[in-house]
């Protein structure tokens, strides 16, 4: 039987990952155990934060891929992939079809994970 890992030992092996691969790895998670990693919302709390969700911005958002930048094409593409889950060829097509949207209808809080994950590229990125 395999040695069960301590949390201390799981924790250094998290803080020696990239961004990008932490993400792969909650998705990983989250379709193993058919979890989410959203935080619960309290049912008392919720008509505050609506209110005060209306006055920050819009709750869904769009991730627009403007143009490579200074980014290579290839490197441009392999983000677009892990970003939307597409084959390699539709996100190839997606980057050659510029400006497009990259993710649609998804929070604003996601939006800028995944445009830090396209601009670290080189690429330039909008969210609207």
């Amino acid at each position: 039987m395999a040695e069960k890992l301590t949390n201390e030992q799981i924790i250094d092996t998290l803080k020696q990952m990239s961004a990008l691969e932490l993400s792969n790895l909650v998705k990983e998670v989250e379709k193993e155990f058919g979890v989410t990693a959203a935080a619960p919302v309290a049912a008392a709390a919720a008509p505050a934060e609506e209110d005060e969700g209306a006055k920050k911005g819009p709750s869904e958002v769009t991730l627009f891929l403007k143009g490579l930048g200074t980014a290579g094409k290839v490197a441009v593409i392999k983000a677009v992939q892990t970003v939307t889950g597409l084959g390699l060829m539709d996100a190839k097509k997606l980057v050659d079809a510029l400006p497009c949207a990259i993710k649609e209808k998804i929070s604003p809080v996601e939006a800028e994970a995944h445009a830090k994950t396209i601009k670290d590229t080189g690429a330039e990125v909008e969210i609207k």
